[in-house]
């Protein structure tokens, strides 16, 4: 996800066709019993290999696109641990972002921790990984949608080719995972690229910018690896002059459909945010949001309302801290209609993110990567659908869990797709945890502890709890002096810096406002050539 600014006055689209009646005892057990095989379209619904509809109800978790080359929060968790979480929640798909440097020859994960957690994963490379977490996941039930998010790490791009990345990359590598889980049912298709923008068009004709014709191409190149996948193309920004979230306008899709060699395989994907991620002109609309359901009409629903296509949102977030973002993700959930009474025949969708590190949405998980969201993932319980059948498939691991959930936290420094920072890789695997926790000094606005999550015979991870006293805080700052020749090597959710055994750490533009009594976290990873004792804090509010 990337911020797309774009404002225009809008118009109801043709009234929707009558919905589906509600289905009886039996009907809702099939649905529940849905989602065998590959998956294919049928007007705009996604059907399974019984021709059952299915909903894709779930979350994006990210990284793969990142430097860290793997989703983040393994430094601070095992992988099947949060997919076991994930499904407990009720999700039922996982969109795995990516981008092609993972593909690069000699391309390595990091910001992993293997003590108690992830030790399936050490020395793997990041497609080894990423064939763990879709094995897994498909063990359990839940489902998979690769997608290409970036053509590099440094960042999103408005086309799908960039001087560095050509099209002939993009191509190769969209049939080398094609190729890689022909087997594996656990992937059910690949959104082709994230958030196309200006100067992309649709239906304009010109081959170096029409997304329409490049999706078709990278269509059928996957298609011609694997043709039972699903292809997931994402809108652009601007069709005929009127302009909408990046990759959330599909208003082309109707006139100009994406059309490849294998018929049934096409679902369509918006993107839609709240005013955490952009200003948009329709939410300081006097008649919001009421003026929602056309808004999502004209853009995108038109497209599943006149039964012309599936559509999923593969992506909308929002930080929740503003009403107006409360009453847009409380009228969109109702928009996507509720699984009870129209099951499968429904708008799929993806929530960004499950990841907290997320800088203008957060996510299902707080900072501690482990404490549930609770106001968050309620808004969307209406609309989350059964998980689906083990697929016992190829390249994954088998059932059976690993906990190992560390206290660690990142709260990253992303924009909406996560660039995310990382926390190293740690290696260790000889040593016991070392836990301890000692409290700052007050006076200052705040206090700060120290816990030492894990350490190994070559380094260890922490994280600090900052505390702001009885009043609210605005900003902070932590400093320690470490013991003995520890020195911190990576940090996630402050800016931490060393000179001699001195440490200071302080907060990033969003993890600075502390409400009265409220607490907020950071983590690091450092280098120890033994045990120590965990140093006082001391801790001042600005």
């Amino acid at each position: 996800m990337l911020t797309a600014l774009a404002l225009t006055g809008q118009s109801r689209a043709a009234a929707a066709p009558a919905r589906a009646a509600a289905p009886d005892a039996a009907g809702a057990a099939a649905v529940a019993a849905a989602g065998t095989g590959y998956w294919h379209t049928s007007g705009r619904d996604i059907l399974d290999s019984a021709n059952q509809p299915v909903r894709i109800a779930g979350v994006n978790w990210f990284g793969f696109e990142t430097s860290n080359n793997v989703v983040h929060g393994l430094w601070s968790r095992d992988y099947k641990s949060m997919i076991d979480q994930m499904k407990s929640l009720g999700y039922n798909t996982i969109r795995l972002p990516y981008s092609d440097d993972i593909f690069k020859p000699g391309a390595t994960a990091n910001s992993i921790t293997f003590y108690n957690m992830n030790q399936d994963l050490q020395g793997l490379s990041p497609l080894q990984i990423m064939d763990k977490i879709v094995g897994y996941a498909g063990s359990i039930g839940l489902r998979v949608i690769l997608d290409r998010h970036r053509p590099d790490a440094s960042g999103q791009s408005a086309l799908w080719y960039t001087s560095s990345v050509p099209e002939s990359t993009w191509l190769t590598d969209l049939k080398a995972l094609a190729a890689r889980y022909q087997n594996n049912t656990a992937v059910v298709g690949i959104d082709l690229h994230n958030e196309p923008h200006d100067p992309a068009c649709w239906g304009c004709g010109d081959t170096s910018v029409d997304w329409r014709l490049a999706a078709q191409r990278a269509g059928n190149a996957v298609l011609g690896v694997n043709p039972n996948l699903l292809i997931f193309v994402e809108g652009i920004q601007t069709f005929n002059g009127v302009s909408g979230w990046w990759g959330g306008n599909l208003m082309g899709a109707g006139q100009y459909p994406v059309q490849l060699s294998v018929a049934n395989r096409v679902v369509y994907s918006a993107h839609d945010y709240a005013t955490s991620v952009a200003q948009q002109s329709w939410f300081t609309d006097p008649s919001f949001p009421a003026n929602m359901p056309g808004i999502w009409d004209k853009y995108w629903g038109y497209l599943f309302k006149q039964n012309i296509a599936p559509v999923w949102v593969g992506e909308f977030g929002t930080t929740l801290q503003s009403t107006v973002d409360q009453t847009w993700l409380k009228a969109l959930v109702s928009y996507l209609l509720p699984t009870s009474g129209n099951g499968g025949d429904s708008f799929s969708w993806t929530f960004w993110s499950w990841n907290p590190d997320s800088g203008d949405t957060g996510g299902i998980l707080k900072d501690d990567w482990q404490t549930v969201d609770t106001v968050k993932d309620g808004y969307l319980t209406s609309i989350k659908a059964p998980t689906f059948g083990g697929t016992g498939s190829t390249g994954g691991t088998s059932a059976g869990t690993t906990s190992g959930t560390s206290a660690g936290t990142t709260s990253g420094t992303s924009s909406g797709t996560s660039s995310g920072t990382s926390s190293g890789t740690s290696t260790g695997t000889s040593t016991g945890t070392s836990s301890g926790t000692t409290g700052g000094t007050g006076g200052s606005g705040c206090t700060a502890s120290l816990h030492i999550d894990n350490q190994w015979n070559a380094g260890f991870t922490a994280t600090v709890t900052v505390t702001a006293g009885s009043t609210a805080i605005n900003g902070w700052k932590v400093a320690w002096t470490w013991p003995g020749s520890q020195q911190e090597t990576s940090a996630w959710s402050a800016t931490v810096q060393q000179s001699g055994a001195s440490v200071t750490a302080t907060n990033l533009s969003y993890n600075g406002a502390v409400a009265a009594a409220g607490s907020t976290s950071f983590g690091f990873q450092g280098t120890a050539s033994s045990a120590f004792t965990v140093p006082a804090l001391t801790c001042t509010a600005s």
